[in-house]
């Protein structure tokens, strides 16, 4: 991306095994940051060796952030490699649909736990690196249905609109450092998530796009790799759908 250059940068990228997390930590390579690959349970062995290709330093680190001790390992481990953290992007999430007449009350606290308290466990850890050095850039991966709501992810909804009011909060509270905190709303976004649906969903979803296609996690990596790029620096608090045009 011409003008964009994260040479020298550090990002951690939270769930980045595959889908967003993954095209968001390929992006950012390709700019010029270092990357930590954090993940939960799947192997991203390859992803390190496709990223180090790119002539940056990259290092896989196993975390669950919605556990707070190893939220700690996450930014202590990064710290302990290139010495400091300059993006954090919190992409962590999981799905677990169901009515709120079926819904699990375990399948409720996980959702929060992984997709909104992952989000508030490395921040808090990370801020205050952020804070000393008076730099910082904070991208939080929301969802259009923590906007818009949806039926039958009253979990989802409710953490990614957990996630932009704690993006604002975070905008107001550390911006006189020179930190930045942004949202990202994906809309229908092509990923293994979305091919869980039926074609008949899928046509539904996409009558409903202005632009009538299917997002990619590449739209969504750009916005990213802008927001935490020196292009953006008068830009916090904010949360920007990429989404087609879904729910303008």
């Amino acid at each position: 991306m011409e003008g964009i250059d994260l040479k020298g940068k550090t990002a951690i990228v939270t769930g980045a095994s595959r889908g967003i997390g993954k095209a968001i930590a390929l992006r950012l390579a390709e700019l010029g940051a270092n990357i930590v690959v954090n993940y939960r349970s799947t192997p991203v062995d390859d992803l390190i060796i496709e990223i180090e290709k790119m002539g940056v330093k990259a290092i896989a680190i196993k975390a669950d952030v919605s556990k707070f001790d190893e939220a700690e390992k996450l930014i202590k481990e990064t710290v302990e490699t290139f010495g400091t953290l300059d993006i954090l992007i919190n992409n962590a999430g999981i799905t677990k649909d169901a009515l709120v007449m079926r819904m699990k009350e375990e399948d409720f606290d996980s959702v929060i736990n992984v997709n909104l308290k992952g989000a508030f466990n490395t921040i808090r850890h990370a801020s205050g690196i952020m804070f000393r050095k008076r730099t910082g850039r904070i991208i939080n991966i929301t969802s259009v249905v923590g906007i818009t709501g949806n039926a039958g992810q009253i979990n989802y909804s409710s953490a990614k609109a957990g996630l932009i009011g704690m993006t604002k909060s975070l905008a107001k509270e550390l911006g006189s450092r020179g930190i930045t905190v942004n949202a990202v709303a994906p809309g229908f976004i092509g990923t293994d998530m979305s091919d869980e649906l039926s074609d008949k969903q899928k046509e539904a979803m996409i009558g409903s796009i202005p632009l009538k296609r299917v997002g990619s996690t590449e739209d969504v990596a750009n916005l990213v790799a802008f927001l935490v790029s020196d292009m953006a620096t008068y830009i916090t608090g904010q949360v920007i759908n990429v989404d087609g045009g879904m729910v303008m």
